[in-house]
């Protein structure tokens, strides 16, 4: 599973013209699966998104979570965090859970996300027109393998 989170001060995502998700101060959660993922690791994921200090304190230290600012997260599927670009100049997507499974692990991510915080979220699979206003700019790749 990869997650990349960016801090965001607002972001939308739009599918053919209406507005699926909005937040303000928050996090944009770009999520994928690959073929080897399962459940277990989306409690850790979770954890690690909106406990992962990022936003800054009084000090100007990045030391408070998205929970800490009372944030929200807009949650997109993004499955081709699994391209694999390494022959050609038309990625594979091979690696990436097929629909229907990463569909399931989504729904759960974002059910164990909302059991935390409030969670905006786009459509599955559909064309999805994101807009953002990266703050810092912020943005952080995990890696569930490298956890």
């Amino acid at each position: 599973m990869k997650v990349v989170i960016q801090r965001v001060s607002h972001a939308s995502c739009t599918v053919e013209g209406t507005v699926t998700g909005a937040i303000e101060q928050g996090l944009l959660l770009l999520v994928g699966f690959d073929r080897q993922d399962t459940e277990a690791i989306l409690p850790k994921m979770v954890r690690k998104c909106v406990q992962m200090r990022i936003f800054c304190d009084e000090n100007g230290k990045m030391n408070r979570s998205v929970l800490d600012v009372h944030g929200k997260i807009l949650s997109i599927s993004q499955f081709t965090l699994y391209a694999d670009c390494k022959s050609g100049n038309r990625p594979s997507f091979i690696e990436a859970a097929p629909a229907d499974e990463a569909r399931i692990l989504y729904d759960k991510f974002n059910a164990l996300l909302a059991e935390k915080i409030e969670v905006e979220k786009g459509i599955f699979g559909a064309d999805m027109k994101i807009e953002l206003l990266n703050d810092g700019p912020i943005t952080i790749v995990l890696d569930s393998k490298e956890l």
